[in-house]
């Protein structure tokens, strides 16, 4: 028999966190309509369970501007209050319909530094269930390179799962 108190913990790898925060996610949105409680949960939960996501929250397409993202719900500093779509890294995930992984945001052209300390960024499409693009989710980090294809599959499905039904 061993003892388990003087086993090490197993660290989960980043797919199978991504897998186990997306089935919890599911669980406390179950039957909650509100667009803007969902984004807010989810990026709660996304920067309480990744120590390394600097900013983590939403850009909602502007209904009266189609062409442009607004703030949404977030977790972190002041964020950008606007962003035209083809600026910057969540302008350009929009306009291209594409997560994008950024290792060094200063060498992304025209990104926009909302804040100093980010030196890397994914920022994934989210759309509704008709497949029509309602925002973007942005993460940064202080650290570069924080993001692989580990984060773009897991926040890919955690949006999917969430916002697509």
């Amino acid at each position: 028999m061993t003892d388990r108190a003087d086993a090490k913990p197993s660290k989960s790898s980043k797919a199978e966190r991504y897998e186990r925060l997306g089935e919890e996610i599911a669980a406390v949105l179950e039957g909650e309509d509100s667009l803007t409680a969902r984004m807010a949960s989810v990026a709660a939960m996304l920067a309480a369970e990744f120590e390394t996501f600097l900013w983590t929250g939403f850009y909602v397409v502007d209904p009266l501007k189609s062409e442009e993202l607004v703030i949404g719900p977030y977790q972190g500093t002041l964020g950008c209050l606007r962003i035209a779509f083809g600026r910057g890294v969540c302008g350009t995930a929009a306009r291209e319909g594409r997560t994008l992984v950024v290792g060094d945001v200063a060498a992304f052209p025209g990104h926009i530094a909302c804040d100093s300390r980010s030196r890397s960024e994914i920022v994934t499409p989210v759309r509704n269930a008709e497949r029509v693009l309602i925002a973007v989710l942005d993460v940064d980090s202080a650290e570069p390179d924080a993001f692989d294809k580990d984060d773009a599959a897991g926040l890919e499905a955690i949006v999917a799962r969430t916002f697509g039904r």
